[in-house]
């Protein structure tokens, strides 16, 4: 009997991260439809988390918004007509993932462009390297160079 409480115990550790916040009067009868509402709750921002999904947030707007996404599939919306009436309900930012369009152009080039500078950057600081000959050793020191050297390290010796 205690093995087998175990091992329930272990299933229900392993199988807590994948609860969601999708409470089951929310579920639609439809398993279809409500896999695509699941699909859809994870693509869109819960706006009180910011950085959670509708599917994982127990806030009370997140609830409102998965309620609001069930209602458009139930009346026969598309994904993308769903997505499209939150965007123009709540802004761009209710996207986990922005859309590819000129207002986030900036958003989604700016860290391919930086990674790009830096790797030039980068060349071309080891190209002006390589040029001005750092890898060089110095020359020889002349003899009163030498001289001055040792001078100061008898210095340094004595005190």
């Amino acid at each position: 009997m205690r093995r087998m409480m175990a091992a329930f115990v272990a299933l229900m550790l392993l199988a807590s991260p994948a609860a969601y916040a999708v409470q089951p009067d929310e579920i639609m009868s439809d398993p279809v439809k409500e896999g695509r509402a699941r699909e859809l709750s994870r693509e869109l921002r819960c706006m009180v988390c910011q950085n959670q999904s509708i599917d994982d947030s127990d806030a009370p707007l997140a609830r409102d918004l998965r309620l609001l996404v069930r209602e458009r599939i139930a009346a026969g919306d598309s994904n993308s007509q769903v997505l499209d009436f939150l965007v123009a309900r709540y802004g761009e930012f209710v996207l986990l993932k922005p859309r590819f369009e000129r207002q986030t152009l900036l958003l989604w080039l700016l860290a391919p462009v930086l990674l790009i500078g830096g790797g030039l950057a980068l060349w071309l600081q080891i190209r002006r390297r390589a040029r001005s000959g750092a890898d060089v050793p110095a020359p020889p020191l002349t003899p009163d160079e030498k001289a001055r050297l040792a001078a100061l390290m008898s210095d340094d010796a004595k005190s």
